[in-house]
C-alpha cells in the first residue's frame, strides 16, 4: 500500500509544536493499522511573510495540492499586526481554503465526561450529553454575495451584502452533511430561516429534494434564532447541525463555547475532493508559544478527524480518539484545562501520554 500523503503546516505560535504532537499520533496509529504517511512541510502565516514575503507562498500551495490532506496548527500573532491587511497572516489561510476548493467547514462539539466540570452549561444538562457537528457553508452566503459594499444614497452612507445560494452549493453541503451522519448518529437538522429570508425557502427545498438519496438518515428543520436557544437548552437532541455560511460562522463559535475547553476542539474543511485542511480551532497562542505549554489534543483530534474523512481509516481514528479518552481519564491535563488533583503536563508530555495508550 503507498503512503498516505500529508502536507504539514505548522504555521506560527504555538503551531509548530501541537503539530509535531499530531504527527506523533499519527504515526503511531498508522503502524498499528498497518498503513503508512510520507509529509512534506510547507510555510504559511506569519513564518512565511518572515521567509517570503507573502502568508501563502506558490510552493505551498503547490505541495497542498499534491498531498492527501493537510495538517495544519495555526496563524497569526503580534508580530505582524502591524503590516498592511493584505499581507497579514489570517490572509494565508483564507487564500488556502479557495485554493483548495473547500466549501464544508465540520466543527465538532464535543463534551468528553472528563471534562464536564469546564462546561458552561448546568450539570443536568450536561449529563444529557453533549455531541454536536456543525456542518457550515464556507464559500457562499452573505460573507460571499455580490453586489456588496458602500455607497451614498439621499445623503447618507449605505453598507450592502447580497445572500445569495445556487441550488448546487446547497446540494453539495447537504450531502456533506448526511454524509457525515452516516458516520455517526444518522441525524441531521438543517437550519435555516426559512419564514423570512427567499434564500432560506430555496435551502429548505434543496435539502429536502437531497435527503430523498439519504433514507436511512433522519431529517430535521429548524429555524436559526431557535436552534440558538436549543444549543444551550438541549445540546443532546442534535448530532449533525447543518446551515449557511453566516448562521453557521455563529452556531459553531456558539457550539465549541458551551464546551468550556476551546483547547480541545477540531475542525475539517472539505472540498469535493482531497486534499482537505485539518486544524485545532485554537489561536496561535504566542504568549505560552515555546514554552510546553500548549495543549496539543485538539490538533491530534483533527489528525484523527483527517484519518477518518481524508482515508476512512475508521478504526485508526477511533484509537485517537480513545486515546485521548484515557489520558483524560487517568488525571492528565495541560494548562488550559488544569483542574485541582489532576496531573499538571506540557505539550510534549501529553503527546507522549496520547501515543503510550495506543495498543
Amino acid at each position: 500500500m503507498s503512503a498516505h500523503r500529508i502536507c504539514l503546516l505548522p504555521g506560527d505560535g504555538i503551531g509548530p509544536e501541537v503539530v509535531a504532537q499530531a504527527v506523533a499520533v499519527m504515526d503511531r496509529a498508522a503502524s498499528l493499522h498497518g498503513f503508512s504517511f510520507a509529509y512534506t512541510t510547507a510555510l504559511i502565516g506569519g513564518a512565511a511573510i518572515d521567509a517570503a514575503n507573502t502568508p501563502l507562498p506558490e510552493a505551498t500551495v503547490t505541495a497542498a495540492k499534491a498531498a492527501d490532506a493537510v495538517l495544519l496548527g495555526a496563524v497569526g500573532g503580534p508580530k505582524w499586526d502591524s503590516i498592511a491587511k493584505a499581507i497579514r497572516p489570517e490572509r494565508g489561510l483564507l487564500g488556502i481554503r479557495k485554493a483548495l476548493g473547500l466549501y464544508a467547514n465540520l466543527r465538532p462539539a464535543m463534551l468528553f465526561d472528563e471534562l464536564r466540570q469546564a462546561s458552561l452549561l448546568r450539570a443536568d444538562i450536561v449529563a444529557q450529553g453533549l455531541d454536536v457537528l456543525v456542518v457550515r457553508e464556507l464559500t457562499g452566503g452573505a460573507y460571499f454575495g455580490l453586489p456588496r459594499g458602500e455607497e451614498v444614497r439621499n445623503g447618507e452612507r449605505v453598507g450592502f451584502n447580497t445572500m445569495i445560494y445556487a441550488e448546487h452549493e446547497i446540494e453539495r453541503i447537504a450531502r456533506t452533511a448526511f454524509e457525515a451522519a452516516r458516520k455517526r448518529r444518522k441525524k441531521v437538522c438543517s437550519v435555516d430561516k426559512a419564514n423570512v429570508l427567499d434564500v432560506s425557502q430555496l435551502w429548505r427545498e434543496v435539502v429536502i429534494r437531497t435527503h430523498a438519496d439519504y433514507p436511512d438518515v433522519e431529517l430535521s428543520h429548524m429555524y436559526v434564532d431557535n436552534c440558538a436557544m436549543q444549543l444551550v437548552a438541549r445540546p443532546s437532541q442534535f448530532d449533525v447541525i447543518v446551515t449557511e455560511n453566516l448562521f453557521g460562522d455563529i452556531l459553531s463559535d456558539e457550539a465549541a463555547i458551551i464546551t468550556g475547553s476551546i483547547g480541545m476542539l477540531p475542525s475539517a474543511s472539505l472540498g469535493a475532493t482531497n486534499p482537505g485542511l485539518y486544524e485545532p480551532v485554537h489561536g496561535s497562542a504566542p504568549d505560552i508559544a515555546g514554552q510546553d505549554k500548549a495543549n496539543p489534543l485538539a490538533t491530534i483530534l483533527s489528525a484523527a478527524m483527517l484519518l477518518r474523512y481524508a482515508f476512512n481509516q475508521t478504526a485508526a481514528a477511533d484509537a485517537i480518539e480513545t486515546a485521548v479518552k484515557k489520558t483524560l481519564a487517568d488525571g492528565y491535563r495541560t494548562g488550559d484545562i488544569m483542574e485541582q488533583g489532576k496531573t499538571l503536563v506540557g505539550c510534549v508530555e501529553m503527546g507522549r501520554l496520547v501515543v503510550e495508550r495506543m495498543r
